[in-house]
């Protein structure tokens, strides 16, 4: 009996999460929750743990990725060192001695 409310609670926290814009603290966090505490729960009655858990390890993770993302195209805008240099120029041709 308890697992349809279970379900719906569920169902209905991942909808709204879906609708909602992040915040710049919650990024990964209420994603996180609602997995940990769908995993808590049938871990032993912990969907609470669970919970806090699930948000504190989904927003490292979304910390990590954001990072990963901004290195990535920071990389993508730096020049080369290759192209930073000009071009070597070429030695002139030799000019054919006079006899």
């Amino acid at each position: 009996m308890r697992l349809p409310l279970i379900a719906g609670t569920v169902a209905a926290l991942a909808a709204g999460s879906l609708s909602m814009t992040p915040q710049a603290q919650a990024v990964g966090c209420l994603s996180g929750a609602v997995a940990g505490g769908v995993a808590g729960h049938y871990a032993g009655h912990h969907a609470v743990l669970g919970a806090i858990g699930g948000c504190a390890i989904g927003h490292h993770l979304a910390v990590q990725a954001k990072k990963k993302k901004l290195e990535e195209e920071q990389q993508m805008r730096a020049p080369s060192p290759a192209s930073a240099q000009p071009a070597p120029v070429p030695p002139p041709a030799p000019v054919p001695a006079a006899h």
